[in-house]
């Protein structure tokens, strides 16, 4: 992937990818509890999510957006915490789109866009929630998961990620970044 100087600085994280590996076993056991949360069969059966590979990468991003959040004041251990995470999150990714037979040549870029509509999840997310405006965030989450349909569903979705925000928060950064984080029920 070659990113141009404004991409590098706008998207720093993805600029990762080329480090040396930093998933330790905490690392992976909170990338672990993102995925298995955001495969929560409610959130597709019930809530409206698409059960594709897109709304999978959707509820994964959604739910590191929800630790991201949790972790951001953290400027120590916790930025650098998040940092792994989310180069573990996009080697997964890459793995992932080679699987399904993406190209070589088309998997930077399509790493690129994933990365990039992670950014704006998140940015979006915490500009809504940092304001408590939960109209807000349910607009993001109809534009981001829903393709701008289901507001009822996503106004669910919406008060499901304002519980679990607040369960975060009340899970000490250094508990996660041992590699433990639990998230609330997804009903």
């Amino acid at each position: 992937m070659c990113l141009t100087h404004p991409e590098a600085e706008r998207n720093p994280m993805i600029l990762s990818l080329f480090r040396k590996n930093t998933a330790t076993d905490a690392v992976y056991g909170v990338y672990r509890a993102i995925v298995a949360q955001s495969r929560q069969p409610v959130f597709y059966a019930e809530w409206g999510v698409p059960d594709t590979v897109t709304g999978r990468f959707d509820m994964i991003s959604l739910h590191m957006a929800l630790v991201f959040r949790r972790l951001r004041a953290n400027t120590g251990a916790g930025k650098d915490f998040s940092q792994a995470v989310f180069d573990l999150f996009f080697k997964d990714m890459d793995r992932s789109l080679r699987e399904m037979g993406a190209g070589d040549l088309g998997v930077p870029k399509k790493i690129q866009k994933m990365g990039n509509l992670f950014f704006g999840l998140l940015a979006a997310i915490n500009d809504a929630m940092d304001r408590r405006d939960r109209e807000a965030l349910a607009a993001v989450l109809s534009r981001n998961i829903y393709d701008g349909h289901n507001i009822e569903e996503a106004q669910r979705l919406a008060d499901y990620v304002f519980a679990q925000d607040a369960a975060l928060a009340a899970q000490p950064v250094e508990t996660i970044t041992a590699g433990t984080v639990t998230f609330g029920p997804a009903a």
